[in-house]
């Protein structure tokens, strides 16, 4: 029966690459190793890889991947993902159209666009609301899919609208219709529903502000974090959602330091240094010995060690405060028993 299902796949895989090599302005490979997709570098290939800046060979290839009966993902630039080592069985996406244009107080933006570039572009023409954003990693439709934020400033702060692909036609919604909450909004709940809609585009808009004070406060946030997070370092920041103190156990609640509590969350590093998490390693990831909250991959990691650590790191927190970590990071190719 194996047998079968493996022969039946192959035909598939091979049926959905003739039609995908036939979209014009569509770059398609075979077995591409996710390991060169991700930020933590490891991950095995994709049956399929697919790859283009042109939004209408895009779509066409989301509607060729929706009836070729193989399992199809659409990544952008692989900050947040954690790839099994045994890659994926399927056909992975990528939409890399990064226009960027901006218009009196407002910016047009396409999904493949570095969320750095936006960044930046907002700085230039002095609006505000960005700059606290600068340095992190990723593409600008990832960061809308997950409201990206940092320093208490999220990127749903400025959406005003987004063009989004619903599997049938293609759609706008304003900024309520995006149902933003942290770390969190309707195209990812859609996706864990297994309903995708897939960002295209989007328009942000700003109050004005001061191009040289921003640079400046930007300039400094950068600095900061590239001490924590060196380019080179193969990670993707904090790797646990941050909690919601009021949300927490009673015998939790007590303990936090109110220093530490911003905007009502309380850091999950602290819960984690608490639980003895600096330094931890598995294999070739490791926690940093500054920050608890970091994992990376210090060479030759792979994906079931860092599934390991996170699930070590999630016990320890557990046992000591009855909490239950959530990671903001996403699993590609694992079956539910890999996972931590």
């Amino acid at each position: 029966m194996h047998t079968i299902d493996e022969a039946r796949r192959r035909l598939q895989a091979n049926e959905a690459q003739r039609r995908l090599d036939a979209v014009s302005s569509l770059q398609v490979t075979r077995n591409e190793p996710l390991s060169q997709h991700t930020r933590f570098g490891f991950g095995g290939p994709a049956s399929l890889f697919a790859d283009t800046r042109c939004e209408d060979a895009f779509l066409e290839a989301l509607r060729i991947a929706g009836s070729s009966g193989l399992p199809w993902l659409v990544i952008g630039l692989g900050t947040n993902l954690i790839v099994s080592d045994n890659g994926f069985d399927g056909l992975v996406l990528r939409y890399s159209g990064s226009r960027i244009s901006q218009q009196g107080n407002r910016i047009f933006v396409q999904a493949g666009a570095a969320l750095q570039e936006l960044v930046d572009c907002s700085i230039l023409h002095g609006l505000q609301g960005l700059e606290s954003m600068t340095g992190i990693p990723g593409n600008t439709g990832a960061a809308i899919y997950g409201n990206a934020g940092a320093y208490g400033a999220s990127i749903s702060d400025r959406v005003a609208l987004v063009r989004y692909f619903d599997g049938e036609v293609v759609r706008e919604t304003d900024h309520a219709g995006c149902g933003f909450r942290y770390r969190d909004s309707v195209f990812k709940r859609r996706r864990l529903e297994g309903q995708a809609w897939l960002i295209l585009s989007a328009e942000l808009e700003f109050p004005p502000g001061d191009a040289g004070a921003m640079r400046e406060k930007a300039d400094s946030i950068l600095a900061t974090r590239n001490r924590k997070y060196p380019p080179e370092m193969k990670c993707a920041g904090s790797i646990f959602k941050n909690l919601i103190l009021a949300e927490l156990p009673p015998q939790a609640q007590t303990v936090v330091p109110p220093a530490i509590v911003k905007g009502g969350k309380a850091p999950s590093a602290w819960f984690l240094e608490q639980a003895g998490a600096k330094g931890l390693e598995q294999g070739g990831v490791r926690v940093t010995e500054y920050h608890s909250n970091t994992l990376y991959n210090a060479g030759g990691g792979t994906a079931a060690e860092f599934c390991a650590l996170v699930r070590e790191l999630k016990q320890r927190v557990r046992a000591m405060f009855g909490i239950v970590l959530e990671e903001e990071v996403q699993y590609i190719g694992f079956d539910s028993s890999e996972l931590p």
